[in-house]
């Protein structure tokens, strides 16, 4: 009896020790399992740390930046304003979004009466007191400042963006591009033939806007355009979009106007341009997208080259402000801080320009 008790007893303490050893054994080999894991899972959790970490640094970043929302002193009130065509798709994707933010600001776009929409005939209905600040994409002129002077205020020219001048021609016309002195010359009347630039034997029909009306000019700043002898044979036109529709008839004819306005159109072909034939700049983006893929795709401005300079025409957009003091005044300055926002820069930027910040 007492051998069979000492049997149980040494069989109980073998299993014991074996259950022992076996609780031992998961527990070592949950910690082995635990410790892979964790160090499996540790550079995700590092990067989940970092991705965080940016975030906030993104958030903190955006924080900072300037809204339509940070500007302040913007007058409750409706306001008369009108200018250059080039500035269309600012006025119905940036301004939009500013009334939204600021629904106090309402903003109303005015065409002239007489003659057709531009940045001359902008300034000049804000000389003349129709519009409380105008939208240009050409400076200002030594007679409109004359003009403004002699009625008893100044008018400042606040650049926000850029903009390119581009040439375009009719698609068939085989012209690899024009120097900006060439492009003179055809307005002037001294180049009458595309042979004359490395092109076809065929006459240049030259078309523009009448002077006076003129949206974005070719001659230096320092000169009225008005000053200009133009040529003869230049065909003026109503609007870009008359142009546009001229120069797909008229296989010798040429344009120039905002690049914004004209390089994403399909029935005109943009020429590259330079200072000289040996440094010819397209104003869109390479490789070019020829009429018969548009407009599936089309052309999209060369940002970079009118960013770095690079290329010679550019056309700076200005608010132009009358500086008399007045709510003319107020709203003029409020409206070009808006649009030199973070916000308004990139708006201008998604509307197809270049911002200047």
């Amino acid at each position: 009896m007492d051998n069979t008790n000492q049997k149980k007893a040494l069989i109980n303490g073998e299993i014991a020790l074996f259950l022992r050893g076996l609780i031992i054994g998961k527990v070592l080999t949950l910690m082995v399992i635990g410790g892979l894991l964790w160090w499996l899972l540790k550079p995700n959790l590092l990067s989940r740390n970092s991705v965080n970490s940016s975030n906030q640094s993104s958030n903190t970043v955006s924080s900072t930046a300037s809204t339509f929302q940070t500007v302040a002193d913007v007058p409750t009130a409706s306001f008369n304003y009108g200018g250059s065509t080039a500035w269309a798709s600012i006025r119905q994707f940036v301004d939009s979004q500013i009334q939204s933010a600021r629904p106090e600001l309402q903003l109303h776009y005015v065409d002239p009466v007489n003659g057709s929409p531009g940045s001359s005939s902008g300034i000049r209905m804000l000389l003349d007191g129709k519009l409380d600040f105008a939208q240009s994409s050409r400076p200002l002129t030594d007679e409109e400042q004359a003009i403004a002077r002699k009625r008893g205020f100044t008018l400042e020219q606040r650049q926000v963006g850029m903009d390119g001048i581009a040439v375009v021609v009719n698609p068939s016309l085989n012209v690899s591009g024009l120097t900006v002195d060439q492009l003179q010359k055809i307005y002037l009347g001294q180049i009458t033939n595309w042979n004359q630039v490395g092109g076809p034997n065929l006459p240049i029909t030259p078309l523009s806007q009448r002077p006076e009306d003129a949206d974005t000019v070719i001659f230096p700043s320092n000169s009225d355009l008005k000053e200009q002898v133009l040529s003869s044979n230049v065909q003026y036109v109503y609007s870009t979009t008359e142009a546009v529709r001229q120069l797909s008839k008229t296989p010798g004819g040429v344009y120039y106007a905002s690049a914004r306005s004209v390089v994403p159109q399909c029935s005109v072909k943009a020429l590259p341009l330079g200072s000289t034939s040996g440094q010819l700049i397209p104003p869109y983006r390479e490789p070019m997208v020829s009429s018969e893929q548009c407009p599936r795709q089309r052309n999209q401005l060369n940002t970079q080259a009118i960013k770095n300079g690079s290329y010679p025409a550019i056309a700076n957009l200005f608010v132009i402000i009358k500086q008399n003091k007045g709510r003319e005044q107020q709203i003029g300055d409020a409206y070009a801080k808006l649009l030199l926002t973070d916000q308004g820069q990139r708006a201008i930027e998604q509307a197809g320009f270049v911002g200047v910040r």
